[in-house]
């Protein structure tokens, strides 16, 4: 339906409401464009090893020394290293980490340089994965094996007492994609900026249907006031 002409002074209050709902449009896209964003931050958040609290924590280690696989668990093609993290404080951790065997070579590089293969310094690896709790198992094979990798002037004596102080309770499983979880909430937060988007992108054009039940409003606004003259 074609628009009748409003007088000056309707258009000016026409406007003047217009650019009024697109200010509160606008200061609602903000509010949900950030809260939109943090909340895929937070889903999007991947931490230190170090920072590791539960075994729901998508979490990494930036690998700079490796060793060959000490256990291997056949079924799965899962090989289990050990690998060395270093600080930039230069305080170095040792870490293990399973990987599917099919990912060898992304780390060859770096093991070939662990045991000397090559004098060619690799770039750092970062490996991602979830934390899991080393089983009975792994730990019997960690503490017969770990003396074969770590340096000998970096030795400790790796026991049952003092395991989790020097090496954790888990290890990183690089096996592990990354979880997407669907949440509600920012499902919601979304839909709702998408739609204050387009009504926003409607005022401007003089298509939102409330700037055009305005028109009719100021129109009958206007016929009262020609009857009270």
């Amino acid at each position: 339906m074609k628009r009748k002409k409003l007088p000056k002074k309707i258009k000016e209050q026409r406007l003047a409401i217009k650019m009024f709902i697109c200010l509160l449009y606008l200061i609602l896209i903000t509010i949900l464009f950030v809260y939109t964003y943090k909340m895929y931050q937070e889903r999007k958040d991947i931490i230190p090893w170090s920072q590791v609290q539960t075994n729901a924590d998508y979490t990494y280690i930036d690998i700079y020394k490796m060793s060959e696989k000490f256990a291997f668990y056949e079924e799965q093609n899962i090989g289990i290293h050990f690998v060395i993290e270093k600080e930039e404080t230069g305080i170095w951790h040792t870490y293990i980490i399973a990987i599917d065997e099919k990912d060898y070579n992304k780390y060859k590089d770096i093991i070939d340089y662990t045991y000397e293969r090559t004098d060619k310094v690799p770039k750092k690896v970062r490996a991602y994965g979830y934390p899991v709790i080393a089983n009975n198992e792994i730990r019997d094979l960690v503490i017969k094996n770990i003396s074969n990798f770590v340096p000998a002037e970096n030795e400790v004596q790796i026991t049952e007492e003092n395991y989790e102080t020097y090496l954790t309770n888990s290890y990183l499983d690089t096996t592990k994609s990354k979880n997407v979880k669907f949440n509600p909430t920012l499902s919601i937060i979304t839909f709702l900026l998408i739609t204050t988007i387009f009504l926003f992108v409607l005022t401007i054009f003089n298509k939102d249907r409330i700037v055009d039940n305005l028109d009719e409003e100021l129109d009958k606004t206007k016929r009262l006031l020609k009857i009270k003259e």
